[in-house]
């Protein structure tokens, strides 16, 4: 499966920025989603992951609260919709895709290129 990661921007502390993931491919559906985050000479961390199902999530305790992951199977896209946005929410986000239903990222197979957020103060 191939990953394109859109709606990455500029905004400021408090705002909300939603970004999807586009997937080519006809197994979508089998594969548990997810989303990563680096910041500046930070390591990769998780953010949110959503099953097969589209109803089972995982957050970050960073983002519990403020950030939403949702798919639909049948446009092959995952989104996270991203609120009351802090500063410390500055990173390049990725999805991935991955058949293991868990916040480790070397259980992901396939990444998409990354999408820039910066929130301004």
């Amino acid at each position: 499966v191939q990953l394109q990661a859109s709606g990455g921007g500029l905004v400021q502390a408090g705002g909300s920025l939603r970004l999807s993931c586009a997937a080519s491919g006809r197994t979508f559906s089998t594969y548990v989603m997810g989303w990563f985050r680096q910041a500046p000479g930070k390591e990769r961390e998780f953010v949110a992951a959503i099953a097969w199902d589209e109803v089972m999530t995982n957050y970050a305790a960073s983002v519990k609260g403020r950030f939403t992951i949702s798919r639909d199977n049948a446009k092959n896209t995952v989104y996270l919709q991203m609120n009351s946005l802090k500063p410390e929410d500055t990173a390049v986000y990725y999805c991935a895709a991955g058949r293991s239903y868990t916040s480790s990222d070397y259980s992901y197979d396939h990444w998409g290129q990354g999408t820039q957020v910066t929130v301004s103060s």
